[in-house]
């Protein structure tokens, strides 16, 4: 028995162990807490948006006009506004040639009429006396040969008399187009000639542009016309409005125009069609000082904001908010992610406009929240003054 004693003292040793293991009370486990992602939400409804076609192009004068002299003379006079920049008004007299040898014309044509007037005096007088000799014969008048009663030689005083109206109708005004006169209100862009210079018939005097108002042309894509309603041009009342915006001297500025015709032809380049818009006194020559507004000159480039289409029951959707496939990320009533598929209708820098996949009072996730996944538990840190994401 002495032998088996430390084996049964092992045996024991590892059955009270087992008993105390037994024994032992469960740990109590501490409940883990799920974890939370932290997101920005904006509650949205539906609304009414109306849509914002935008275009660009370049202001342009709706004519410019090379200037070329219809007379020959010495330039006597060239008016202060006729210099590069210069604005002037429609008939403002802008240039006056030496007038002197078209006066000289003039005279001489009207010294030929007063001649040819008393040469048809001599004329009448003879057919007159011709037609007594002629009844001095007995015979009816209708007998008579035409050069008997000098018919033909009446008729080329009365053919010279025209002439001669003619060439003083021409005298007078090669006299008139000695002085140049300005064809519409408008600004010098080139001038090429000055006081004292000889310039013939042909010569170009400058280079002028109206500026009662101005044109853009806007292209505008089939993807534009679709959010624009038809535009109509046979009513006035029916002509859309333009916001042109641009720089002036390196300042933002915006100007009002009118749509005021299409070009009727899609462009073969881009296939754009083409709307022009007028705006007019561009460089506000007709306002007072104190309501003046910075002018838009020719050849600035210019964007351009047309109304469009108006969108009914849309939700605008922050364009942070739109997830890959049209879908959105939204809170529910358990604070977990839900992920829905949205109709987007229209989209532009700032919004995607939502028709269908939303309920009134959505909250949305407008923060980046990586690989969504349905279900994910998620804590709302929103701004506490205005609600929108921080």
């Amino acid at each position: 028995m002495k032998n088996f004693a430390p084996i049964l003292l092992v045996i024991g040793a590892i059955a009270v162990a087992a008993l105390m293991s037994a024994l032992k009370p469960e740990p109590v486990k501490a409940e883990v807490p799920e974890a939370a992602l932290a997101v920005k939400t904006q509650t949205l409804n539906r609304t009414e948006v109306t849509l914002a076609v935008e275009s660009q192009g370049t202001v342009r004068p709706r004519t410019r006009t090379t200037l070329i002299s219809e007379v020959s003379g010495t330039v006597l006079e060239v008016s202060e506004q006729f210099i590069v920049g210069g604005t002037f008004k429609a008939g403002e007299i802008l240039m006056r040639l030496d007038p002197t040898d078209h006066e000289v014309d003039l005279q001489r044509a009207k010294a030929q009429l007063i001649s040819k007037n008393a040469l048809l005096e001599f004329e009448k007088a003879r057919a007159v006396q011709a037609k007594k000799e002629w009844e001095m014969t007995g015979r009816p008048e209708s007998d008579a040969p035409i050069l008997a009663l000098r018919k033909p030689y009446l008729a080329e005083a009365e053919a010279n008399i025209l002439q001669a109206q003619a060439q003083v109708k021409q005298a007078q005004l090669k006299l008139q187009r000695a002085t140049i006169r300005a064809p519409y209100a408008g600004m010098v862009s080139v001038k090429s000639v000055d006081v004292g210079q000889y310039v013939t018939t042909g010569s170009r005097l400058g280079e002028t542009f109206a500026i009662d108002f101005v044109e853009v042309r806007l292209p505008l894509t089939e993807k534009d016309l679709s959010q624009m309603d038809p535009i109509s041009f046979q009513n006035n009342n029916d002509v859309k409005g333009v916001v042109l915006s641009g720089s002036v001297n390196g300042n933002p500025a915006n100007w009002s125009a009118v749509i005021v015709r299409s070009e009727g032809v899609v462009n073969e380049l881009n296939r754009s069609q083409y709307v022009v818009a007028r705006i007019s006194d561009p460089y506000r020559l007709n306002q007072t000082l104190t309501a003046r507004k910075p002018p838009l000159l020719v050849g600035t480039f210019v964007t351009a904001k047309l109304k469009g289409k108006t969108l009914s029951d849309v939700f605008k959707v922050p364009r942070s908010a739109l997830l890959q496939g049209s879908k959105v990320a939204v809170v529910d009533d358990m604070q977990r992610l839900r992920i829905n598929s949205v109709n987007v209708v229209f989209s532009d820098e700032g919004y995607y406009y939502v028709s269908e996949g939303l309920k009134e009072g959505a909250e949305v996730i407008v923060s980046a929240v990586g690989t969504p996944i349905e279900g994910l538990k998620l804590k709302v840190k929103n701004s506490s003054n205005n609600g929108s994401a921080e």
